[in-house]
């Protein structure tokens, strides 16, 4: 019997198990990927937003707000890649001026900081790349970037390491309700999975895309999940100083519109689309998606060149409606319902555990603190990111951190085995740990390496070995007899 258990391993609920682990309670968190953030965490576009797009009197909101201060806190304990960048919310018109003032106005309702409306000259001489139509922009100094999957790694390490069970490769395939705790007011959940049973007092439901789905398995009805797929374009590092802030066209009530960021390795990217689709599994991109990301995308950086574009991606958001949608279900007690968590969902991810922890009482779990919480003091490294003097002295220390696998992006033996060491199961979860296959390449150099030193490392034949979980093995023979 597990005090609480929770669905989904992506950030919502790497997060809420790191909040967690600071009680005394039993907790399981199942994730149906071979590994965590494979899910929607994967395809986000990195961002740590300051709270200048979303109502003052929404949950989005206030949790954008609080979760921007809280990864502040929580970067230097946790070792994370966030650095505060400023965004640049840009407006081409004279009528669109008056909308930024409105923008900047709810924001400061919400508590955002520092926030300025720049002038042309300003932005001429601080963003000489940006369009010089631009009249104006409005400034927000706390925006930032980090790697997701890093950070969905760096709360689940944390979690782990304080008593939380994590389960991959767990498919939730029914949820029984009312069992599992004995009394007059019984309550509880058995929830039968690929891997075995789990039974429960708390059920937190993180599941993203399919959070309707295990709504659905408890009778409830009223969530309704509408993929919302957003098309994304990666820019070679080589122009990494394309931009020196996260540039945004003045929003529409459907979306923040098409930007122009980087990623926390260094890459610029740009995009996303929005429009909704019916299948839960449509990672494809398109054509017409390109045009639509590369017409807006030039508008405001007209230097940005499709040439420079060495990677695609899809990510879907789990959009229910206007606003999150973080409760304790009353018709099914225990049951706390954590869907619709699109943007701003990654920075408020911490602010979100916090909210989800207040409603535990109401779901009938005692919450009693530890008096002292374990930390993970080993830190990664990342060879890209150090100084060549460092990195020599690292090599003579350690041979294997000069045996380079990914010349693309710079990584070592030594960091594909510490990812493994961390968790790492697959090809996926190597590249985003380290960024090994993650350049222009594409892994044409060290996929084969890597392939072999997972072999090695897990003690599983290399057609074992997948990119991203059953079903994506890439070898289909391991022969070695010619």
């Amino acid at each position: 019997m597990y005090d609480v258990v929770i669905v989904g391993g992506g950030v919502v609920g790497a997060a809420v198990a790191y909040e967690l682990c600071n009680y005394r309670l039993r907790i399981a968190l199942v994730e149906m990927e071979e590994e965590l953030s494979f899910g929607v965490s994967k395809a986000n576009s990195g961002i740590i937003h300051p709270g200048t797009q979303n109502p003052s009197d929404s949950l989005k909101g206030r949790l954008c707000v609080e979760g921007n201060r809280l990864v502040r806190e929580m970067a230097e304990p946790l070792g994370l890649d966030f650095a505060e960048v400023g965004e640049l919310i840009v407006a081409f018109h004279e009528d669109e001026i008056a909308h930024l003032w409105h923008l900047k106005r709810e924001a400061e309702d919400c508590g955002v900081s520092g926030l300025q409306i720049v002038s042309r000259e300003w932005l001429r001489d601080n963003e000489p790349n940006l369009n010089p139509d631009a009249v104006a922009a409005l400034l927000a100094p706390t925006a930032g970037i980090i790697s997701p999957y890093r950070f969905v790694y760096a709360l689940s390490g944390e979690a782990r390491l304080n008593g939380v069970e994590v389960h991959t490769s767990t498919e939730v395939l029914s949820i029984a309700t009312g069992t599992g705790v004995s009394g007059k007011d019984a309550r509880g959940f058995v929830i039968l999975t690929t891997t075995g049973e789990f039974a429960t007092k708390c059920l937190i439901n993180c599941a993203g895309l399919y959070a309707d789905d295990i709504a659905r398995m408890v009778g409830l009805r009223d969530v309704c999940i509408r993929p919302r797929k957003g098309e994304e374009y990666i820019l070679d590092k080589k122009r990494r100083y394309l931009t020196r802030h996260l540039l945004f066209p003045v929003p529409t009530p459907e979306s923040k519109g098409i930007l122009v960021t980087r990623t926390a390795d260094g890459n610029p990217m740009i995009g996303p689309t929005a429009y909704e689709v019916e299948d839960k599994e449509d990672l494809s991109t398109t054509d017409e998606g390109l045009r639509q990301v590369l017409s807006v995308a030039q508008r405001l950086v007209p230097a940005i060149d499709p040439c420079d574009i060495i990677a695609y991606f899809a990510g879907l958001r789990p959009a229910t409606g206007d606003d999150f949608v973080i409760r304790h279900e009353e018709e099914v007690p225990g049951f706390i319902n954590v869907a619709g968590i699109q943007s701003p969902g990654l920075t408020a991810a911490p602010a979100i555990a916090k909210h989800v922890a207040s409603h535990l009482e109401s779901a009938g779990v005692t919450m009693t603190r530890k008096r002292r919480r374990r930390r993970d003091r080993s830190r990664t490294f990342h060879l890209f990111s150090m100084a060549l003097s460092d990195a020599k002295d690292l090599v003579k220390e350690d041979p294997e951190c000069g045996d380079i696998v990914c010349r693309c992006e710079t990584v070592s033996l030594r960091e594909v085995k510490q990812a493994i060491g961390d968790g790492a199961t697959t090809l996926d979860g190597v590249k985003f740990r380290t960024r090994a296959g993650a350049g222009r390449c594409h892994g044409s150099f060290c996929t084969c390496r890597i392939l072999q030193v997972l072999a090695e490392e897990t003690g599983r034949p290399v057609t074992a070995i997948s990119k991203r979980g059953k079903g994506s093995e890439l070898v289909v023979s391991d022969r070695t007899d010619g």
